[in-house]
């Protein structure tokens, strides 16, 4: 419990040893970073880049002690920004929160007012955190299939790999929903039935599908693609789209080298169109919110969205971590 003078948060700091510790513990207004709005949250998220932060991540956390947390919905409490009045509903995704800045694994935040998002008045804090920078970056993915040409009513299927994480799977919805044909490709075997619910026409597993060669060009298969793998995976994805096809890439937990050659590109007409779910600008977001709370929005499946409490995460990061999630998985914030 936490008193009137108190914040409740996950912090990741390292111990005398130097060692990375991670734990639900008391902090202090005075400890959040520099900001010209206060908000205090009522739902955050785990992505994956969130569970690397919990483990103090060196490629996420930029120095400790810090809080994880890239997503954040909640109330404005105190604003020096004239644009956000006490009492606004807002959302913040991307950004720099939960990386260079503390995020929202905590009872408040202090950010800038130009990283909020009013809340969409067609969905609630808690909706607008199931998709959260995972949705933000799906929608991004689709758009820029559509800016590259790639219609949901041309011929083929649209390779969506990672398919049972956040990106992924709000991906897969997102596009059945649009009238795209699914491939959805997954590491994980068991839940074929599972993708199949959530839209996916044709399932892939990630074992079967591996072609270790390095041949330049595969059998073209796709006519577009939405990678949250990088390195080789992304490699085959490009070697298998067809001629003028699209793979917006947006992830790298398979690695950041990309072991490909030009072949794709200036033998097919191949696109790769890269999203940055960080730096995407306030009117962009805005944008692809007004899609998700209209046209895009989504009605989600049973079992789809798990809620755990701040208290509880740290059994969460360590499933996620050794990929036994699906889905989303929402991080209730104490009142």
């Amino acid at each position: 419990m936490t008193s009137a003078d108190t914040l409740a948060c996950y912090r990741v700091h390292r111990d005398s040893k130097g060692e990375i510790q991670a734990a639900c513990m008391d902090c202090v207004p005075d400890d959040l970073p520099e900001g010209n709005v206060r908000v205090q949250v009522q739902w955050s998220a785990l992505n994956y880049k969130d569970a690397l932060a919990a483990t103090g991540h060196p490629g996420v956390v930029r120095s400790f002690p810090h809080v994880p947390g890239i997503d954040a919905a909640g109330v404005v409490i105190e604003s020096q920004d004239p644009r956000w009045n006490p009492g606004a509903e807002v959302v913040v995704t991307g950004c720099d929160l939960g990386a260079g800045t503390w995020g929202g694994w905590a009872q408040q935040i202090r950010v800038p007012g130009n990283w909020l998002i009013a809340r969409p008045q067609e969905l609630s804090l808690r909706d607008c955190m199931i998709y959260g920078t995972a949705g933000m970056t799906a929608v991004a993915c689709v758009n820029a299939l559509q800016h590259h040409g790639i219609g949901p009513d041309g011929e083929g299927e649209i390779l969506v790999t990672g398919a049972t994480g956040g990106v992924g799977s709000i991906a897969v919805m997102l596009l059945k929903k649009l009238g795209y044909q699914v491939a959805a490709l997954t590491g994980k075997p068991g839940q074929t039935e599972l993708l199949q619910q959530w839209g996916a026409g044709r399932v892939l597993t990630r074992e079967a599908w591996q072609d270790e060669s390095d041949k330049p060009l595969l059998r073209g298969q796709w006519r577009g693609g939405i990678d949250v793998a990088g390195g080789a995976t992304l490699s085959q994805v490009l070697r298998e789209t067809v001629s003028q096809g699209t793979v917006a890439a947006c992830g790298m937990v398979a690695g950041a080298d990309l072991p490909v050659t030009v072949y794709p590109f200036i033998l097919r007409g191949v696109t790769l169109a890269g999203i940055d779910s960080v730096g995407t600008d306030h009117a962009t977001k805005s944008r692809y919110w007004d899609l998700l709370a209209g046209p895009w929005k989504l009605d989600w499946p049973q079992g789809y969205v798990q809620e755990v409490p701040l208290a509880e995460v740290t059994g969460q990061v360590k499933k996620m971590l050794a990929s036994e999630t699906v889905g989303r998985i929402l991080v209730q914030i104490p009142g």
